[in-house]
């Protein structure tokens, strides 16, 4: 499902020099498999999500998701594949604030082709325990209910492939556990492969797969 071959990412720093972020020689995800990623903060987890989503493009290497290489693709090319083959659960929600809850799950469908099913917005909703909730915007609702809607809206175009950044860091320790089951139970049921980022012991326990980026990531080899 998820190919990462020889995979560099570095950025500009003022001078002139380039900071490496990423050398990962391989990678794989499995159709359906569920893995934790797990890293100390600035090791480039999040740079390593938004190459494998097409947000950001690395310097070299190939980034093959459910067959195709998406660095090969121009950016609306990955805008559309994103769109269509990933979900992608912010830390940060990303919610639009003027918009409903089920109008934010129904926008998550907007940017596939022919994907727009009211239906099934609803019915991840309902998922979520927020079936109450579609009418009220994210300022009406909770932290924890805010994760959950975006949730909803990563799994609203069934998706091959779910990705998701630190999904518990912004909700209370009691909604933890809530978020990280409904997103592992969606993707066993959907055949969704799942790969998670996490900095909580309770959230790596619920994994069978854990990886550490330091053992993929040749750049600490030196360090």
């Amino acid at each position: 499902m998820l190919h990462l071959e020889n995979v560099k990412k570095s950025f500009d720093q003022q001078g002139g020099s380039r900071l490496t972020i990423l050398d990962i020689p391989e990678f794989r995800l499995e159709k359906g498999e569920q893995v934790v990623l797990m890293g100390r903060s600035g090791c480039g987890k999040t740079t390593m999500l938004h190459v494998i989503a097409g947000i950001s493009t690395p310097d070299s290497g190939i980034v093959k998701i459910d067959g195709l290489d998406i660095t090969r693709l121009p950016e609306a090319g990955r805008d559309r594949f994103r769109a269509e083959k990933i979900g992608y659960v912010f830390q940060t929600f990303n919610l639009l604030s003027g918009f409903t809850a089920l109008e934010n799950v129904v926008l998550g469908m907007s940017f596939a082709r022919n994907r727009f099913d009211r239906e099934r917005a609803l019915s991840l909703l309902d998922r979520v325990g927020l079936a109450d909730r579609a009418s009220h915007r994210p300022g009406q609702l909770s932290v924890g209910q805010q994760q959950r809607v975006a949730v909803a809206r990563a799994l609203a175009n069934r998706p091959r492939l779910l990705l998701a950044d630190e999904p518990t860091a912004n909700v209370d320790p009691a909604s933890q556990e809530v978020v990280v089951d409904l997103i592992r139970q969606t993707c066993k049921e959907e055949e969704i492969s799942l790969l998670l980022v996490t900095h909580a012991p309770e959230v790596m326990e619920q994994f069978d797969k854990k990886v550490k980026l330091e053992d993929v990531n040749q750049i600490f080899e030196s360090a």
